[in-house]
């Protein structure tokens, strides 16, 4: 069970759809706090993929993610400012996919605790950098360990961070839970 799922135990084709949208905009709104970097800015918007991944599980985690990139595509304002698909952060983006699946499948499997939200949260991050690596090194003048080095080795620290982040949020809400039902 997902801490969705605990928290709206009936979710009708109609709730899921809103926590989709809802999901997507938060997305969009987290990849609007950004520090400017080049190629690539650093955002919240993977803290945002965590815990959506670790509070909906993988299948209404993927949709949320697609739902975010299929806004994108279609030209809404939903990615971090000057950012646009087919540019640099298109790897990043397209890994948000891999990420939710993983932090949502950890999620589904019963990741509650700090821990196991943490060692998922940590692994599903890192999973963000195969795609958004391999992607500066094909569209820019980078090579490939300039792509590791001006996209994935500045934003370890923080991935961490949000990585801790996110797990704390989800524990915390499972205790919530637990408190008020116990």
């Amino acid at each position: 069970m997902t801490l969705s799922k605990a928290l709206l135990p009936t979710q009708t084709l109609a709730t899921r759809a809103l926590m989709v949208l809802g999901g997507s905009i938060f997305i969009a709104l987290a990849a609007r706090i950004s520090v400017p970097m080049f190629p690539v800015p650093m955002t919240l918007s993977t803290l945002a993929v965590l815990l959506i991944g670790l509070s909906m599980g993988w299948r209404l985690g993927l949709a949320t993610v697609g739902a975010y990139i299929a806004e994108a595509a279609a030209g809404l304002p939903v990615l971090a400012a000057g950012s646009v698909l087919g540019g640099p952060t298109t790897g990043f983006i397209l890994g948000y996919l891999p990420m939710v699946a993983l932090a949502g499948l950890a999620a589904d499997l019963g990741a509650r605790r700090f821990v196991p939200a943490l060692v998922a949260s940590v692994a599903a991050s890192l999973l963000i950098y195969v795609p958004g690596v391999l992607w500066l090194d094909a569209v820019t003048a980078l090579s490939f360990s300039g792509a590791i080095e001006k996209g994935m080795l500045p934003f370890v620290a923080g991935d961490m961070v949000k990585s801790v982040l996110a797990a704390l949020a989800v524990a915390g809400g499972w205790a919530a839970i637990s408190a008020k039902r116990g």
